[in-house]
C-alpha cells in the first residue's frame, strides 16, 4: 500500500506541473514543481504587490512575463525541451491573471484591447500545447522540426503581447490625462499627477506614449492656473521626466512651454520648491546630449532673463540639491548658446559661483562642483573672465578641483570627480593665456600637481581625458615658468607631440612616480 501511496503522488507531481489550472499556479505564486537545479532563476509575482498602486502591479506582471519570454528563448535555443515547457506554463498563467487582473480593475477596456487578450491567451495555449507534445517524444528529428515552429509561435506570442501592453499603458495614460484636463479638485489631480509620474519613472518608452497622448499639454495647461499652484513642484517634476524624449519636446515647443518656465523662475510670488523644478526643466530640455533641443528657437527669445532668474536661485539658494539644479541649467545653457556666457559675465555669475563653492552646505558633492567648474570652463574662451577669476579666488579653487576625490567609491561619483578633475584643468590651461593667472597657477603649485596627475593613473582614477586635459594645462604653463620642471619632466612631458607624451604617461606603472 505505501508503494502504491508513494507512486501516485509522484505520477500526480509530474502530471500536475503540465496539466494545473490558472487559479492553481496563482495560488501557488507561479511555482511550478520542478526539479531542475536553476528554479532559484524564477521569476515570482509576490502578494505583496497586491496593495500596491494598480499601474505598478500591472508594469511589474508585464516585465515577469517580458523576462520569462527572454528566458524561454534562451533555454530553446539549448534544447531544454522540459524547461521549456515549465516555463511555458507559467507565462501562461502570469498572461491570464495579468488580463484578469486588469478586466477587474478597469471597466472601459475598448474593443481593440479585448480582441488583443483573446488572441494572446490562443496564442498561449498554442504555444503550452506545441511545447507539451515536445516532452512526449525522443524523436530529435520530430523535435529539431518542431523547434522551427515552436520559434515562430514564441515570436508571435511576443508581438502581441507587446501590443496589448501598448494599448494598456495607452489607455490608462489617456485615463490619467483625461483626470487632470476635466477635474477641478486639487486631490484627484494630485493624484493623477503622482501616477502620471510614476510612469515616466519607467522608462522613455512610458513616456513617449504620455507625450504623444498629451501630456505635455495638459501639465503645462495646470502650470498656468494659480488653483494649481500647490502642485506647480510635482507638475514641473513630471514635465521635466517627459521632457527626455522628443515628442515632448516637441509639445513642450507647441504650447510655449520655455515663456511658461521663464514665467515662472521670474515670479518672485512663487516658492523655492517651484523654481527648483522650474530649473530643473530646464537643465532636461537644454542637456548637451539631446540631439533634439536645437530647434528651441523660443528659449534663445527668453535666454536673457531665464538666466537671470537661475542665477538668482544659485546664490539664493537654502540647500545642496536647489543650487545643484540652478547650476546643472546654466551649465547646460552656456553649452547651448555661447551668448550666455556674455550674459553670466554680466551678472557676476562667476563672483556667485566662487562664493557658493566655499559654503560646504550648499556645494556639497562632486555633482555640484562639477556643474561650476563647468560653467568656468565655458566662461573662460572670454578674454574678461581672467580678471574676474583672481578676484574671486578661483584659481586657488580649481587646484582644489584637481584633488577632487570620490569619498563613496560609487561609480556615478568616480565619474563625477573625473570630469571635475578634468574641467579644471581645461580651465586652467585656457585661463592661462592670461600672464596673471599662470603666475598665479604656479606659486600656488599647479605644476607639481599637473605633473602628479600625469605619472599616476590612480590619481586621475586612470581616466584618460583628465590626463590629456593635465597635459595640455601643463605645457601652457610650462611656457610661462620653464624653471617650474625638472629636466625629466620637460623631456618626457613637455617637449614631445602631444599623442608621445600620452602614450609615455599611459603605459606608465604605478610604481614609476
Amino acid at each position: 500500500m505505501h508503494l502504491i501511496q508513494v507512486d501516485s503522488v509522484q505520477r500526480w507531481m509530474e502530471d500536475l506541473k503540465l496539466m494545473t489550472d490558472c487559479e492553481c499556479m496563482c495560488i501557488l505564486q507561479s511555482k511550478p514543481i520542478s526539479i531542475e537545479k536553476d528554479e532559484q532563476n524564477e521569476l515570482i509575482l509576490s502578494s505583496q504587490y497586491g496593495t500596491c498602486d494598480n499601474l505598478q502591479l500591472l508594469l511589474k506582471r508585464a516585465w515577469i512575463i517580458s523576462t520569462e519570454l527572454t528566458r524561454i528563448a534562451q533555454k530553446l535555443e539549448k534544447n531544454r525541451w522540459q524547461r521549456v515547457h515549465s516555463m511555458t506554463v507559467r507565462v501562461n498563467c502570469h498572461v491570464r491573471s495579468m488580463i484578469n487582473e486588469y478586466n477587474t480593475l478597469t471597466r472601459n477596456s475598448s474593443e481593440e484591447m479585448h480582441q488583443f487578450e483573446k488572441l494572446l491567451i490562443e496564442k498561449c495555449a498554442e504555444f503550452t500545447a506545441f511545447t507539451e507534445r515536445c516532452i512526449q517524444t525522443e524523436d530529435e528529428q520530430i523535435l529539431k522540426s518542431m523547434k522551427s515552429c515552436i520559434n515562430e509561435t514564441l515570436t508571435t506570442v511576443a508581438q502581441y503581447f507587446g501590443q496589448l501592453i501598448e494599448l494598456v499603458l495607452t489607455h490608462e495614460a489617456q485615463n490619467l490625462l483625461r483626470q487632470i484636463e476635466l477635474s477641478d479638485s486639487v486631490y484627484i489631480t494630485e493624484s493623477a499627477i503622482s501616477s502620471l509620474f510614476s510612469l515616466t519613472e519607467e522608462g522613455a518608452h512610458l513616456c513617449r506614449i504620455i507625450a504623444k497622448e498629451g501630456g505635455v499639454v495638459a501639465l503645462f495647461k495646470i502650470c498656468r492656473q494659480d488653483c494649481f499652484r500647490c502642485l506647480y513642484p510635482q507638475t514641473l517634476r513630471t514635465l521635466a521626466s517627459l521632457c527626455c524624449v522628443e515628442e515632448g519636446m516637441h509639445q513642450l515647443e507647441k504650447v510655449d512651454g520655455i515663456l511658461c518656465l521663464a514665467d515662472i523662475l521670474t515670479d518672485n510670488t512663487h516658492s523655492e520648491a517651484t523654481h527648483a523644478e522650474a530649473a530643473a526643466v530646464i537643465a532636461q530640455i537644454t542637456a548637451p546630449h539631446l540631439t533634439f533641443t536645437q530647434h528651441l528657437s523660443s528659449f534663445l527669445e527668453n535666454m536673457e532673463e531665464i538666466v537671470t532668474a537661475l542665477v538668482k536661485l544659485c546664490q539664493e539658494a537654502s540647500s545642496g540639491e536647489v543650487f545643484l539644479l540652478a547650476s546643472a541649467a546654466l551649465a547646460n545653457i552656456t553649452f547651448f548658446d555661447t551668448m550666455a556666457c556674455e550674459i553670466l559675465l554680466q551678472l557676476n555669475a562667476m563672483k556667485i559661483l566662487l562664493a557658493a563653492c566655499s559654503d560646504k552646505h550648499i556645494v556639497d558633492t562632486p555633482y555640484s562642483r562639477d556643474q561650476v567648474v563647468t560653467i568656468l570652463a565655458n566662461m573662460s574662451v572670454l578674454d574678461q573672465c581672467a580678471s574676474e577669476i583672481i578676484q574671486g579666488n578661483g584659481v586657488q579653487l580649481l587646484m582644489e578641483m584637481l584633488f577632487e576625490k570620490s569619498s563613496s567609491g560609487n561609480s556615478a561619483e568616480v565619474a563625477a570627480c573625473e570630469r571635475v578633475q578634468q574641467k579644471s584643468a581645461v580651465t586652467l590651461a585656457r585661463l592661462s593665456r592670461d600672464p596673471e593667472v599662470a603666475d598665479a597657477a604656479i606659486k600656488l603649485s599647479c605644476i607639481p600637481r599637473l605633473i602628479k596627475l600625469c605619472r599616476s593613473p590612480a590619481e586621475r582614477n586612470n581616466s584618460d581625458s583628465v590626463l590629456v586635459a593635465c597635459l595640455v594645462a601643463l605645457r601652457r604653463l610650462a611656457v610661462m615658468s620653464p624653471d617650474g620642471l625638472e629636466d625629466s619632466d620637460f623631456q618626457q612631458l613637455v617637449k614631445p607631440r602631444l599623442v608621445d607624451s600620452f602614450l609615455l604617461c599611459t603605459n606608465m606603472e604605478e610604481s614609476f612616480v
